[in-house]
């Protein structure tokens, strides 16, 4: 916000790091918190090689994602049972309320804009630990 109160046009680095509810780390960007937004967020991803989220949803925000490079995988659906693959140039969409599990189960580090319907980020993950155990590590 401007000094009269009005939206105003602002310009942001990827800021410090925080641990995500769905077990990755984050580089802080574009949120209700940084910028004042009302309607949207993004942040930056890096998946390092052999880890993965734990299932989870959001429950009423949708997530656009677009992978700069490396290979992911994403379990999503009810119970997990449809994959995909993602590579560097993709871009995922998933809509709010569909779980899902992203992995990164080769050798080199996944980087991806993640860009999602929820100013907070956070506030919309719900955990579904029932679910973890779907995927092959």
């Amino acid at each position: 916000m401007s000094s009269s109160g009005k939206p105003e046009c602002r310009k942001f680095q990827a800021g410090m790091a925080y641990a995500g509810k769905q077990g990755f780390d984050y580089l802080a960007g574009i949120s209700a918190e940084s910028a004042g937004a009302t309607g949207i967020c993004m942040h930056l991803l890096t998946i390092p090689p052999g880890s993965r989220a734990k299932a989870h949803l959001h429950e009423s925000h949708e997530t656009a994602i677009y992978v700069l490079s490396g290979e992911a995988e994403m379990w999503h659906g009810d119970g997990l049972t449809e994959h995909m693959v993602a590579r560097a140039g993709d871009l995922i969409y998933i809509p709010a309320g569909v779980p899902h599990l992203p992995a990164n189960r080769s050798d080199a580090p996944v980087t991806a804009v993640v860009a999602r319907t929820d100013p907070n980020e956070q506030e919309s993950v719900l955990l579904l630990p029932e679910l973890d155990g779907v995927v092959p590590a």
